[in-house]
């Protein structure tokens, strides 16, 4: 039996962008938003069936909104639910010593060189059992419903052992299936180099070639393969390796490039043709170019750079430069420690000289793409799941202009609701007083 049907009705701005599922947006094709003014969705059987001008939808369905819950979005904005297509959700432990730490003048590798950073949640991942990490990833997914996000990617790499590597991606999958929030999970095993392996990396990378990935691609565990490529972790020719390596298990290449400075990454991204490349705060302008020719999306994290007190990445000028580009909140214990997408989008115009348009672009549709998921979510079009957030704002300008408010009034996940006037209704879901 089917769900019951769904009409949204009356939104002062509903923002589709419609048209962008075959490919990202680019350049000027990032403003184009394709809103409609007092909008209106109907839903059914958790799919998008029809999309369009109130008065339009309202005579197409006369003989059925009897059998529909009605929603009004009168004076709000409907979009797209927001896709998050970069997180370490899946871990153990905080690290609010480090950033006192840094607070006093630590720098983020300082930290890691000295047993921090990575490595200290890797010894508390690895210390957690699967049902606590099950549940303290349970409790951030709600709080990312809360802002509006209906779609993660996950990402290994606080194991930096087969069995701990394995358990990470495990929970992500038991996660994807009891959760509201889809969870597309990626193996990055090769997140930091792990300690009893400092003077000999390229043993390392021999495991996560020889027995991590195998056995990764075995269990049908992940669908991408990511590396850090920076000076003191992996080199661009070892990053190479295991990203090669990946391709041949059928897992898809992603990049962590230029964080801390230029080494390549970029470059690399475009050479191997990685659906994206994630950081980029140092990308040169030749890795940039890379990035545009080769079509890999730029993964941008604004809030890494806040919350590290660092220089954003010109995310200016990689959209004029023709790289499309998506949105993250890098949410993970250390350097990016929110849940908040529309932060996020917020920093994207203060920090990066995006439009407001640009970045609920890349918040949703191109955020969707760089986790191959461009033709299922990410707009509001006939056909698609229907993922919807709705913000008690009356446009998307608005969203922006009040910065650092969590304006998300409603969440509808597969045509259901799931978040309700800022409450998490989803079944089995906690109460939030």
């Amino acid at each position: 039996m089917g769900k019951k049907p769904l009409m949204i009705r009356n939104a002062s701005q509903l923002v589709t962008l419609k048209g962008a599922s075959v490919a990202p947006l680019t350049k000027e094709g990032m403003e184009k938003l394709q809103i409609i003014e007092n909008g209106s969705v109907w839903l059914e059987d958790g799919i998008i069936q029809s999309v369009g001008r109130d008065e339009e939808l309202a005579e197409r369905y006369k003989d059925r909104m009897h059998e529909a819950d009605i929603i009004d979005a009168t004076g709000k904005l409907v979009t797209p639910g927001l896709v998050d297509p970069h997180t370490h959700l899946v871990h153990a432990g905080t690290r609010e010593n480090e950033f006192n730490m840094r607070l006093q003048g630590a720098t983020y590798m300082e930290i890691m060189n000295n047993g921090g950073g990575i490595h200290a949640t890797t010894s508390a991942t690895r210390a957690a059992s699967k049902e606590t990490l099950f549940e303290e990833s349970k409790k951030r997914l709600d709080q990312f419903l809360l802002h509006g996000v209906t779609t993660v990617e996950a990402k290994s790499g606080y194991g930096l052992s087969l069995e701990v590597e394995l358990k990470q991606l495990e929970v992500a999958k038991e996660l994807h299936e009891a959760h509201p929030v889809d969870i597309v999970s990626t193996f990055m095993g090769a997140h930091a180099v792990p300690a009893e392996y400092k003077e000999n990396p390229d043993q390392f990378v021999d495991i996560v070639i020889n027995e991590m990935l195998p056995e990764v691609a075995k269990r049908n565990l992940a669908e991408f393969n990511d590396v850090f490529c920076e000076r003191g972790v992996f080199t661009p020719e070892q990053s190479k390796r295991i990203l090669e390596a990946g391709k041949k298990y059928g897992l898809i290449p992603k990049i962590h490039a230029d964080e801390i400075e230029p080494y390549e990454g970029a470059e690399l991204a475009g050479e191997i043709g990685a659906i994206s490349a994630e950081h980029l705060l140092k990308a040169s302008d030749k890795g940039i170019q890379a990035l545009a020719d080769n079509g890999v999306i730029a993964v941008l994290l604004p809030g890494t750079a806040f919350f590290l007190m660092a220089e954003s990445a010109n995310g200016r000028k990689m959209i004029d430069s023709g790289v499309p580009v998506a949105l993250s909140t890098d949410c993970n214990p250390g350097s990016s420690p929110t849940v908040s997408m529309p932060l996020v989008m917020n920093l994207g115009c203060l920090k990066m000289g995006m439009t407001p348009a640009e970045v609920l672009a890349a918040a949703t549709i191109n955020a969707a793409h760089a986790i191959n998921r461009g033709k299922e979510i990410g707009s509001i079009e006939e056909g698609k799941k229907a993922d919807i957030t709705i913000f008690d704002v009356p446009n998307y300008m608005v969203l922006q202009y009040k910065f650092g408010v969590n304006h998300v009034h409603s969440v509808i996940k597969n045509g259901e609701f799931v978040v309700e006037q800022g409450r998490v209704v989803y079944r089995n879901a906690p109460v939030h007083n």
